[in-house]
């Protein structure tokens, strides 16, 4: 037996699947305790902390005041860690990163549903080839990391797709059709929990464009199901909408709604503006390594819906592979387009946005992985190399590169440095700038608005009103460094830099 035999032995045998999803399983939850990073991960975290310490499951609220723009999901999660866990980065990002490894067992199960007829196709497991490859491609490690809603919305968007593709490929009226429907469904509802009406257009749009690229009609059952399926659907939505409608009424339906729903998908009114073609890029980037595949995939996927439309029904089909995987790159393509396309349409556009077609592309770059590395034992071996290459090189930049990056984007030192000082107590406020990442780390403390945003400081002349309004007492200031030379220019106020962090710092005034 060659050296490459005995490599690939090993590479099928249960010892290598276990270490491998085993060695997965540490990446997705290695690093999370890293201070929280950017704009959205300390706002949603602190929401969920506020949740959590009114012990309300229902109204999001930051710094006291009603935080309509999304809805619960996400802090579900994070009050359940919270409780299991402490307030902490760990457990504001430990639910994404269970929906993550889940999004890889409903790609697993996707496999196992595709029943080949081809002899050497069983050689390789096609849904432990969709889960090596789902927990080792970009996009899903980088928001399975995140206390961010992508992730929290891509996971029950699988999970209901995968129940109809389940159904879709049952036989009539079998237990295991309707379990499919009953999750196809019930996920649904869920991910209308997770990012609002979307949970609802991208299942019905996907299936229904399928049936339209697969010149076919959903089965009887299908039809069906709508009766008893989009109640089912509605109440586990309604788990949280109906309390929130019933409290709030006609200013949650405004904010939710209204603004973070139609005005954002219509306008630039929350500056993110990208082209049109931004997310045609995006989504290749997050297939990374597996890229080339995922361009295979989706020629090949292309080639079939073409041919299929072109194919008469008498043709003789007699390749049993491509009859057992047409449906699925079909479904799979259908999958990835409508998300792609509809954000493609939006004002406003972020990376994250088009997380729900990752789990499509994944699936188009599996079946392409899986043809090529059956054509020889070397290039099945190097794509598992690859895959766990992928692992322990994101591990080793968590252990050596984010940890630094992360201190230095956020303000958690700031926040450590203003306890050590004596200053644990004191109200803060933004002096020529506004970091969102306080939100978390100066919990409770920061000045704001009427309207409940944080307070700024437009120069040196508005910190002694602020000093008079805090009884004279002492107030932090967060600016950024270059703004340190502005800090002393007003005669009444002295202030003093107690701390620096990457691009900002944190000073206190008093009065002179």
């Amino acid at each position: 037996m060659t050296k490459m035999e005995s490599l690939v032995r090993f590479s099928r045998s249960p010892v290598f699947r276990a270490g491998f999803f085993l060695l997965a399983v540490v990446v997705f939850f290695f690093g999370l305790t890293v201070p929280l990073l950017g704009p959205d991960e300390p706002r949603y975290s602190q929401v969920a902390r506020e949740m959590f310490m009114r012990s309300d499951w229902v109204t999001p609220t930051l710094g006291g005041f009603h935080w309509f723009e999304k809805p619960a999901l996400l802090y579900w999660l994070q009050i359940a860690s919270y409780n299991l866990f402490g307030v902490n980065e760990f457990a504001a990002r430990f639910g994404s990163a269970l929906f993550g490894l889940g999004v890889a067992v409903c790609l697993f199960l996707v496999g196992r549903t595709v029943r080949e007829s081809d002899s050497a196709s069983s050689k390789i497991d096609l849904g432990q080839w969709l889960a090596m490859l789902a927990v080792s491609t970009l996009g899903i490690l980088v928001f399975a990391r995140g206390a961010s809603f992508d992730i929290i919305l891509t996971f029950p968007l699988t999970a209901s797709l995968v129940g109809y593709l389940i159904a879709d490929r049952s036989e009539e009226n079998s237990r295991r059709a309707y379990t499919g429907l009953l999750a196809f469904y019930l996920f649904m509802g869920i991910a209308v929990i997770a990012k609002g009406l979307v949970g609802f257009v991208f299942p019905f749009a996907i299936v229904g464009f399928y049936h339209v690229l697969s010149r076919s009609l959903p089965a009887k059952r299908v039809f069906l199901s709508v009766f008893w399926g989009v109640p089912v659907a509605v109440a586990a939505a309604s788990l949280w909408y109906l309390p929130m409608y019933l409290r709030h009424g006609w200013e949650f339906i405004d904010e939710f709604f209204i603004q973070h729903h139609f005005q954002r998908y219509t306008s630039n009114k929350y500056q993110h503006p990208q082209p049109f073609h931004f997310f045609f890029w995006v989504l290749p980037l997050m297939t990374l390594p597996w890229l080339p595949f995922f361009a295979v995939g989706v020629w090949r996927a292309l080639k079939e819906i073409i041919s299929g439309i072109t194919l008469s029904r008498t043709d003789d089909d007699t390749d049993a592979e491509k009859r057992s995987l047409r449906p699925l790159m079909t479904f799979a393509f259908a999958w990835m387009t409508v998300p792609l396309v509809f954000f493609s349409f939006s004002g406003s556009k972020l990376p994250g946005y088009i997380l729900p077609s990752v789990p499509a592309a994944i699936i188009l770059a599996g079946i392409a992985a899986k043809r090529f590395a059956l054509r020889s034992q070397g290039r099945e071996a190097g794509i598992k190399i690859t895959a766990v290459a992928m692992l322990v090189i994101v591990l080793a930049i968590l252990q050596f590169a984010l940890p630094s990056f992360a201190d230095n984007d956020s303000v958690k030192k700031l926040a450590a440095a203003a306890e050590t000082r004596g200053f644990a107590g004191t109200p803060v406020a933004g002096f020529l700038t506004i970091n969102h990442n306080a939100e978390f780390y100066f919990s409770g403390r920061l000045f704001r608005t009427e309207e409940g945003r944080q307070r700024k400081l437009n120069g040196p002349a508005d910190i002694p009103p602020l000093l008079r309004e805090n009884g004279g007492e002492p107030v932090l200031l967060i600016l950024r460094q270059e703004h340190i030379q502005h800090l002393n220019k007003d005669p009444e106020a002295v202030c003093e830099v107690i701390e620096t962090a990457g691009e900002y710092a944190l000073a206190v005034a008093r009065p002179r």
